[in-house]
């Protein structure tokens, strides 16, 4: 929310979560086509948050610099109720996704 008088530039959005090809059976995006994107679009950052695996950093850190665009480099973690082990459907068959992002400051 903007305060009145105050106009939004595109470059004040970031995307922080998104999801690419590295995500099995959940990503589309191809790591290039995320960051012309992201460039057609005017914004100067965006973050890769892919499910449960960092595979594509190295791509991803690379083509953003390359475009002039700041990698947010993230992760999406599953979070289970209790240990990683438990199977009992009665107790473990809610899970829940935690977007770690890794920001430089």
């Amino acid at each position: 929310m903007s305060s009145p008088g105050v106009k939004l530039k595109p470059s004040d959005y970031v995307h922080l979560h998104n999801h690419t090809q590295y995500s099995l059976l959940d990503g589309l995006t191809k790591v290039p086509a995320l960051i012309d994107r992201i460039k057609e679009m005017g914004m100067g950052s965006v973050a890769m948050t892919d499910h449960g695996t960092m595979s594509g950093t190295i791509e991803f850190y690379k083509a953003a610099n390359a475009g002039g665009i700041k990698p947010i480099i993230g992760m999406e973690a599953y979070v289970a109720p209790r240990a990683h082990e438990d199977r009992d459907p009665a107790y473990d068959r809610q899970y829940f996704h935690l977007i770690i992002p890794a920001i430089k400051i």
